[in-house]
């Protein structure tokens, strides 16, 4: 009965949303998708998330829930049976969640900045974006995934931004790979589960869209 009263408010290109399909794909939750148009956002989006108005907002029985890190937080606290995302230690489920923000205040933050700015500032933000990489690369050392030998919390947290990176590179003249081969490893292995690589658009369409955000803050 309940994915039958599961709604998710997405925008397709969104690495945020994308944290929300990939979560609820592990767990192989049916829900209705509904694609949102951010310059003129819906009724039901301004009123399930009136304080931010922002994307993704998951809805289970009416009750919204928005953030992303939450909504995954909460998919696997709601259907904890199946692929359990966060570990059940409670020092391992902190430092879980401890890396899923700095992966939001840091990859997520610090990456978007090189496809908005220009000169010295792309420069800060390249450094930024690298140094944030290696650092998560030290955290996942010889692990197939942060979570372990499986997908977990962290791994949920930072894939979605792997579709992103032809854009990033492309602004910024740099390579990911060359400097942080680990990130990209671990980032195909990702990519080989299904609930991954089918969560994610088209790599063309976001690369093209990329390139867009770039050109309209850049111009």
């Amino acid at each position: 009965m309940a994915e039958k009263v599961v709604t998710l408010l997405d925008f397709w290109p969104s690495p945020y949303g994308m944290r929300c399909r990939i979560a609820l794909a592990e767990k192989g939750i049916n829900y209705e998708y509904k694609e949102e148009d951010l310059r003129q956002k819906s009724p039901l989006l301004l009123q399930m998330n009136p304080i931010h108005k922002k994307i993704p907002v998951f809805i289970h029985n009416g009750n919204p829930i928005c953030e992303s890190l939450n909504i995954v937080q909460y998919i696997d606290e709601t259907w904890k049976d199946t692929s359990p995302l966060l570990p059940s230690d409670p020092y391992q489920r902190a430092q879980s969640k401890f890396w899923g923000d700095f992966v939001d205040k840091n990859a997520f933050e610090v990456g978007s900045k090189i496809w908005q700015t220009i000169g010295e500032e792309q420069e800060a933000a390249k450094k930024g974006f690298m140094e944030c990489l290696k650092l998560l690369e030290e955290e996942l050392g010889d692990k197939p995934f942060f979570g372990g030998e499986t997908i977990g919390f962290v791994d949920v947290s930072l894939i979605p931004l792997y579709c992103w990176f032809p854009g990033y590179e492309s602004c910024g003249r740099f390579s990911i790979e060359g400097a942080c081969p680990n990130v990209i490893s671990w980032a195909k292995r990702c990519m080989e589960k299904e609930s991954v690589s089918k969560s994610f658009p088209e790599p063309q369409k976001i690369y093209e869209f990329v390139m867009h955000l770039r050109k309209v803050w850049t111009e």
